[in-house]
C-alpha cells in the first residue's frame, strides 16, 4: 500500500493535497483496492459549496456504490474530466491521474485536523 506523506487522510478513506489556494481530493490506494474495479465516478456537486464530511458524489465499482465525503469544506471547482472516459484511473493512479475533484477550500485550517500518512496507515492496520 502507498501512503504519500505530503497528503492528509480521512477516516472515510479520502485524501487531500493542498496546492496554494486549491486542493485536490481522491480516494486512497487502500480504498480503491477494497472497492475493486472502478466503473463510474458520479459527481453532481461541481460549482457547489460542500461542507466538511458532506457527500460530494459517489464512486461505483463492479460490486458496490460508495459515497464520497469531503475532507474539508469548499467549492467544487472541477471534476477530473479524464474519469468520464477512464474511471479506472482511480485504480491505476489513485494519488495522481486518478484525482476526483479540485476544490477551493473555505477554511484551509480544516485540513490540519485530518490524519497524517502514518496515522492513516495505523488506522487501517487495525
Amino acid at each position: 500500500m502507498n501512503f504519500p506523506a505530503e497528503l492528509k487522510y480521512t477516516k472515510d478513506h479520502e485524501w487531500i493535497r493542498v496546492e496554494g489556494d486549491v486542493a485536490y481530493v481522491g480516494i486512497t490506494d487502500y480504498a480503491q483496492s477494497e472497492l475493486g474495479e472502478i466503473v463510474f465516478v458520479d459527481i453532481t456537486t461541481e460549482g457547489e459549496t460542500v461542507g466538511k464530511e458532506e457527500v460530494f458524489g459517489t464512486i461505483e465499482a463492479v460490486k458496490t456504490v460508495s459515497d464520497l465525503f469531503m475532507p474539508a469544506g469548499g467549492e467544487v471547482l472541477e471534476v477530473n474530466p479524464d474519469l468520464e472516459e477512464q474511471p479506472e484511473l482511480v485504480n491505476e493512479d489513485a494519488y495522481g491521474k486518478g484525482w476526483i475533484i479540485k476544490v477551493a477550500l473555505s477554511d484551509p485550517a480544516e485540513v490540519e485536523d485530518l490524519m497524517s500518512a502514518a496515522e492513516y496507515e495505523q488506522m487501517i492496520a487495525k
